[in-house]
Order: structure tokens, then sequence, then C-alpha cells
């Protein structure tokens, strides 16, 4: 079964959920439907990864053919979007896969309707909501998936963990960002707790448990995963810094105009000058950065040698995961689906 199959597995199962919810949501009032209209739109994009580890981890762990595990992989999608629409409300994002986000789409909202209030202020109320929303529904996603209550019980351990994580994660990510010096090893902290756990490891850690696996193989996934999860996240911020809008979905240096205190920027800053570390600081995080501005922090990040030094972390953690599942105890299938999803994560080059 191919992993393109998963994605289509994985979004009709999310349609199916959301259909199922929306007629109590409605029956509350018909001015809920932007919200609903707004989550189908966020839900229908998205790489579909988490799920993805997911469901190898439970075959490779010897579990069998189950629409139910499908489900509850697929619940990892709704806590996915709750995480960024909050993300892009904290981090003031315009845009997300190549439209507006969700609090912009609520603002925008509110104009158009000529309602008394600051439309910004609505639109990330209700942001805030429906990302709370999602989350709600992620856990009563894989409540009621089907899986046995055992599974059920085993697995919930392992989704309260990565929901505690990731939330832990974003505040670390925010309070990086109120540093004005900023080491690779707060970065790499960040990337772990924010990205790299949630990610790739939990997920992976969600499948083996709803399959009953044994500490070896766990083990054996985290070796694989974690490695995987931050040479994914390095690859994110290159592409943040880099990358295609198209590809990307944001405008091209929108993480320079956030001001990101990414891996990229901290080893960018190790070996910066006093120049180039002045006009660095100066400029990272300033919203109005145009595209002159833009191109001028690409040239240091690459004349310093942080753009290099990146792809060598990226290609080093990637060695490590690469390494780590070839020894996996796993069935041969899963490791082959596996070995597809870590060069999906860390194979786009700038």
């Amino acid at each position: 079964m191919s992993t393109r199959l998963i994605r289509k597995e994985v979004d009709e199962a999310l349609v199916a959920f959301v259909d199922r919810q929306r007629p109590a949501l409605l029956g509350i009032s018909d001015e809920l439907a932007p919200m609903l209209a707004t989550l189908d739109g966020l839900l229908a994009g998205g790489k579909r990864l988490r799920p993805a580890f997911c469901y190898w981890a439970w075959h490779g762990a010897g579990g069998g053919a189950r629409p139910e595990l499908v489900t509850a992989a697929a619940s990892l999608e709704l806590l996915q979007a709750s995480a960024l629409i909050h993300d892009d409300v904290m981090d003031a994002s315009d845009t997300r896969r190549g439209q507006p986000s969700v609090h912009r789409r609520f603002e925008a909202m509110h104009r158009e309707q000529g309602r008394p209030g600051a439309a910004a202020q609505f639109g990330e109320g209700a942001a805030i909501l429906l990302g709370d929303l999602c989350l709600a529904w992620s856990g009563e996603m894989f409540e009621s998936s089907g899986l046995e209550p055992d599974r059920l019980a085993r697995g919930r351990a392992v989704y309260d963990l990565m929901r505690t994580e990731v939330m832990a994660g974003q505040y670390l990510d925010m309070l990086e960002g109120t540093r004005d010096t900023g080491t690779v090893d707060t970065a790499l902290r960040v990337v772990e707790y924010k990205s790299a756990k949630y990610t790739i490891e939990r997920p992976l850690h969600l499948g083996a448990a709803l399959a009953g696996a044994p500490l070896e193989v766990t083990g054996a996934l985290s070796a694989y995963g974690l490695p995987l999860g931050v040479a994914f996240q390095l690859r994110d911020d290159v592409l943040g810094v880099f990358g295609d809008p198209a590809e990307t979905g944001k405008p091209a240096g929108d993480d320079l105009r956030e001001g990101k205190r990414t891996v990229l920027v901290a080893l960018t800053l190790e070996r910066a000058d006093a120049a180039q570390a002045a006009m660095m600081r100066t400029y990272l995080g300033d919203p109005g950065l145009d595209e002159a501005g833009v191109t001028a922090l690409r040239t240091i990040i690459e004349e310093t040698g942080g753009l290099a030094a990146c792809e060598a972390m990226i290609d080093r953690y990637a060695a490590e995961s690469g390494a780590a599942l070839e020894g996996a105890p796993l069935t041969e299938e899963a490791r082959g689906a596996l070995g597809e999803l870590m060069i999906a994560a860390t194979a786009r080059r700038v």
C-alpha cells in the first residue's frame, strides 16, 4: 500500500468526521457556517505526514489492515490544524498554504459585513476558538475511531504527551524570539519539542502503542524518528528563507519578517562579523522588510556559511535516521514506506 493511498484514506476519514460533526454545530446556529467552511478549506491541504508515520509504525509493529486505525491516525490532522491556526495568530502570519490565514479570513469577513468593532481583534478571537474546536475534535475523533478500548488506552498516553510537548515547544519558540542572542542549542531545543517529536517521533510512538509494540520497537522508532524530525524542521527553516512561495505557501522570506530564531539564523550569527550581525539583528523581525532587505539577509546567511552549515546538519541527521531504520525490527514493507517518507521530509532543496 503506497503512502499516496494513505493520504487518500486520511482525507476521506477527515471529511467523514467533519460531516458527522456538521449538523450539531449548525444546529446551534447557522452563523457558525463560516467556521466550518474555513476548517474545510484548511483541512483540504497538508502533507498528511503525521498520520502516515502513525500508520506505518502500526504496520511495522505487526498491525493489520484496519480502517479504524486510519481514523485514529487522521485525528492528528485536526491537532495539526489547531496548532497551525494558533501559530499563525501568534506570528501574525497573513497566509497559510497559499491562502489567507484563518484569522485574516475572519478579519476580512468582519470588514465585508460592515460590523462594528475592531476587525483584527474579531479575526484573532474567531481563529483562537476554531483552533480550540479542532483541538477538542482531535481527541473526539481519536476516541471514536472504533479501536478497542485497551488499544485506545495505550495510545491515549502518547497522544496526551504529544499535545503537552507541542504546546511547551510553542512557548519556547515564542521565548526564543525575545532573545537578543539565541544559540544553536536553544534553537535546537525548540526544534525538538515543537516539531521533531510532534511531527514524527510521537506519531510513530502512537502507531506502535496502538499496535501493542514492545519497547524494542518503540526505541528503534525513536532512533529513526527524532533525528528525522530535526532534519525535517531544519529543511523547513531553510525553505522559510530561500524557498519558492509556490511550494511553501508563504511569501518569500516570511520567516525573516516574523523574526523566527531558527537554527539557520543561530548558525549565521555564530559566523557573522560585527557588521553582518548588526544587520541581521536590525532587520530580523521587521514586518515591513521588503524584497531588497530579504535579499540582503539571504546574502549574509550564504556568505557567512550559515546556509551550508544548516545543510550539513540536515545531511547528518538524515543519515543518522537512515542508519537507524536499516536495523529497525519492523516489517519490510514498513521500512520501505518509512524510507520513502524520510526522503520526502528531507530531500527538498532550494
